[in-house]
């Protein structure tokens, strides 16, 4: 699928502040979505352009209002806005919900996979063989998709090895990603992605856990300086539906949005998130910004005995709770270079 046909602005006279609940006399529907990428940003037009493909295949009946920049709800709270119907749809990351999807952060762990579009076909094959499917019981999830790998960005101070680490203030994502930071010698700091530009520039932070997309869509590169190639992970996001939403909604309109969901969406999202990695990369490049790439990854002797008890100490946590995390992380594994195509 090339994006470049998909991507179009939303049909003019979108109906705002309804939802499926309330249906129009000719039939129509407007849905509420709300997700915390700025507008105009990478992920924000690919929301766009599967909205309008929605509003065409459905003969301009389905309408989908966005929301973006966190206007309808704060990025830890997206999730729990759209199980309470405040959104009607979300686009969110899992792990700004600590504890709540810890099968599904699996794929965050190092050494799993390689690319965003990779990634989001594993996860996307996760859900569809319904290793993690229980923990969305309380939405109905459209697809699932990932960013590319993350990196290290520091301000000031290069990071070539994990001692460079110690004591600097790295913002993660995630409590996983905290894990990591963490046995490295960080300290990490929790803050969704809009809120990391300002925390840098007031010395909040040193640096932060990002990929190279979110280095552009957040500015990041106008600021940090010093980045360390590695790998380190990778964050799972999910656009989902208020269950009542979708049961409200006529046969024929749930079938556009049945028919629209799934691996073609959960790849064109990862497909695009690998191409702003580029031209996040290709930023900073310009701008005579620092690189230091590790060697081999997170396989590097350096930092692999670290990240690997990371890893399991995860795994050892959640079996302990009576789930199947080695099944997942394996799986995820396996499916890697079936996804590679």
């Amino acid at each position: 699928m090339k994006l470049t046909s998909l991507i179009k602005p939303l049909a003019a006279g979108v109906l705002l502040g309804l939802s499926a609940s309330a249906a129009q006399a000719d039939d129509s529907y407007s849905l509420r979505l709300a997700h915390f990428w700025p507008a105009g940003s990478s992920v924000d037009k690919v929301v766009n352009a599967w909205a309008e493909r929605l509003n065409e295949r459905s003969d301009g009946r389905l309408t989908i209002d966005i929301y973006p920049s966190q206007t309808l709800a704060k990025a830890p709270a997206s999730y729990d806005a759209t199980v309470n119907g405040v959104a009607d749809i979300t686009v969110t990351a899992q792990g700004y919900t600590a504890g709540r999807f810890p099968l599904t952060q699996v794929i965050e762990l190092p050494g799993i996979v390689t690319s965003a579009e990779n990634a989001s076909c594993v996860l996307q094959n996760l859900y569809d063989e319904e290793l993690i499917s229980n923990e969305y019981k309380d939405t109905h999830p459209l697809f699932f998709f990932a960013h590319g790998p993350g990196h290290i960005h520091t301000g000031e101070k290069p990071v070539k090895t994990p001692e460079d680490l110690s004591g600097l203030r790295i913002r993660r994502a995630t409590t996983v990603v905290g894990d990591l930071l963490e046995s490295l010698g960080a300290q990490p700091v929790g803050m969704p992605a809009p809120e990391t530009y300002t925390a840098v520039q007031r010395g909040v932070m040193n640096g932060v856990a990002f990929p190279w997309q979110a280095m552009k869509d957040f500015r990041l590169n106008e600021q940090l300086t010093q980045h360390t190639e590695i790998g380190l992970y990778t964050l799972s996001f999910i656009t989902t539906m208020n269950n009542a939403s979708y049961t409200r909604l006529p046969d024929d309109l749930k079938q556009v949005i049945d028919e629209n969901s799934g691996m073609e969406w959960a790849r064109a999202m990862g497909k695009e998130l690998d191409d702003l990695d580029a031209r996040g990369r290709e930023e900073a490049l310009k701008d005579g910004h620092s690189f230091y790439t590790v060697e081999g990854g997170t396989e590097n002797p350096a930092w692999k005995d670290t990240l690997q008890g990371v890893i399991d100490h995860n795994i050892e946590m959640l079996t302990a709770k009576s789930l199947p995390a080695d099944q997942v992380y394996n799986r995820a594994k396996s499916l890697v270079p079936v996804c590679a195509g």
